[in-house]
């Protein structure tokens, strides 16, 4: 059984730091896929927050995180991060990853594989 699974969620202040993790079990191995972060605010629909290329490695951002996040991948642990700098109560959200074995810019109605997300409550 495919299994994504994040963790590192948890409650922190207005311009702290949080450091997610997406592990990957079950007859995946996530250097073969691109893998995206989403999330889902409440009250709002999910979207894509970053996504690292399976095909060259590129990363991309959402215009609201950029230059505060940080997607990268540690394909010998199986497993990618999200480091979150300066955080703001706008990024109080349940965040998800998910994988893609033939896009390379994490389209949210085409990945494969998607985790069950772990809670972000970022506090004034």
């Amino acid at each position: 059984q495919v299994q994504l699974v994040e963790s590192g969620g948890g409650l922190v202040q207005s311009g702290g730091s949080l450091r997610l993790s997406c592990a990957a079990s079950g007859f995946i191995t996530l250097g073969y896929y691109t893998i995206g972060w989403f999330r889902q605010a409440p009250g709002k629909e999910r979207e894509r927050v970053s996504c690292i290329s399976n095909r060259d490695g590129a990363t991309d951002y959402a215009d609201s995180i950029k230059g505060r996040f940080t997607i990268t991948r540690d394909n010998a642990k199986n497993t990618v991060y999200l480091q979150m700098n300066s955080l703001k109560t706008e990024d109080t959200a349940v965040y998800f990853c998910a994988a893609a074995l033939y896009h390379n810019n994490c389209p949210q109605n085409a990945m494969d594989y998607w985790g069950k997300g772990t809670l972000v409550t970022v506090s004034s």
